[in-house]
């Protein structure tokens, strides 16, 4: 039988966030123009704008202009082009100055952050009082505007390289699967630290920025139904096997093909952010009879989505093996993590997912 997912797994957390209150202006009612009394009628035209709210308005528009110059040129000036970038973290590079999207946090509030928004504030040479209001609200909304809306942003833990947010996150599973709360309070907000809102961050960071994508890339260029997508998403397990060649409508893109491959899907459903499992029908499985491409895009498709809960539950594992007791969940986790990153268990993870997101990038066109 078919089943629900828990989740979307695509996720738009900035839509979520509280902090993106969108600020509202109270704005009074436009005064009407003062008339001469010596102005003949015939040179009062009813739909004239004021000269003053005329003025206004320019200003407003020139600053957005200005604003939206600067952000170009800073995005230009910090960009790297491909022809210069000739080290292995080229690609992380021009991502780390690309446009981000990712939602803002109170924690992330620094001077770092302040410093880099006073190149985005217009200063008017006009001191004219009435203006300080409106100054003052531009600042307030262009500010969210840049870091809400994808203008620009600035987030300096969004600047360090990709590794490091993949050991946050890799320390953050750690952490809940000691604690299986740890995932749930972080995205509920319940945790206001700085490690923890960083370790969100990076979580963010992985699905918005590495994952999410490139599932979309491969999704938008394949000629997948959305009832097999479904399927894909709602089972971490997946066995793909060559089978007798059948001429046959593909069950993925239900178009005539060759289809020789049996698509196995399988494995409980899980919360796409804090990764717990639903025994609602555990034991179920789907099997699907693909064609050549169907299936090739499957199993790329397949190991990119559900990398993150592989990742947890080899995490899990680790922290289910650790044989010492009473001992601090702090103190256990620096433990595990040291002993993982000086293994290079972490290193080898970190390479599948760069391996994965290969795979995804360089999937071809569907004929």
């Amino acid at each position: 039988g078919k089943r629900k997912r828990l989740s979307t797994c695509v996720m738009y957390d900035s839509d979520e966030s509280e902090e993106s209150d969108i600020l509202v202006r109270n704005v009074s009612a436009k005064r009407p123009c003062i008339m001469d009394d010596d102005e003949s009628s015939e040179e009062q035209q009813p739909d004239k704008t004021c000269p003053a709210e005329n003025v206004s308005t320019n200003r407003k528009q020139n600053v957005l202009a200005k604003l939206k110059e600067l952000a170009r040129q800073s995005a230009a000036q910090r960009s790297c082009s491909s022809a210069n970038c000739e080290d292995s973290n080229s690609e992380a590079e021009i991502e780390e100055e690309a446009l981000c999207q990712l939602p803002f946090t109170p924690s992330e509030s620094s001077e770092t952050d302040n410093d880099s928004m006073k190149d985005f504030i217009i200063e008017e040479d006009d001191g004219d009082d009435d203006d300080d209001d409106n100054t003052e609200h531009m600042k307030r909304f262009f500010s969210f505007f840049f870091v809400n809306f994808g203008c620009i942003a600035f987030f300096p833990v969004s600047r360090c390289d990709h590794f490091v947010h993949f050991k946050r996150i890799v320390k953050a599973f750690l952490i809940n699967a000691i604690d299986g709360t740890f995932l749930s309070s972080l995205y509920d907000g319940t945790r206001q630290k700085k490690y923890a809102q960083d370790m969100l961050l990076s979580l963010h960071y992985l699905d918005n920025r590495f994952i999410q994508p490139r599932l979309e890339n491969l999704i938008c260029r394949s000629r997948w139904k959305d009832r097999y997508k479904e399927r894909v998403d709602c089972y971490p397990d997946v066995r793909i096997s060559l089978k007798n060649t059948k001429n046959t409508s593909c069950q993925a893109c239900e178009l005539k093909r060759y289809c020789k491959f049996s698509v196995m899907l399988s494995g409980r459903l899980y919360n796409s952010k804090t990764l717990e499992v639903d025994d609602f029908m555990s034991d179920d499985k789907q099997v699907l009879k693909v064609g050549v491409v169907c299936a090739n895009r499957t199993r790329v498709y397949h190991k990119l989505k559900h990398f993150k809960y592989k990742l947890y539950v080899d995490c899990s594992s680790v922290a289910e093996l650790d044989d010492v007791e009473n001992e601090p969940v702090k103190d256990t986790v620096e433990r595990l993590f040291s002993h993982l990153e000086e293994s290079g268990w972490i290193q080898e993870k970190y390479k599948d997912l760069e391996d994965y997101m290969e795979d995804a990038d360089s999937f071809q066109e569907e004929k």
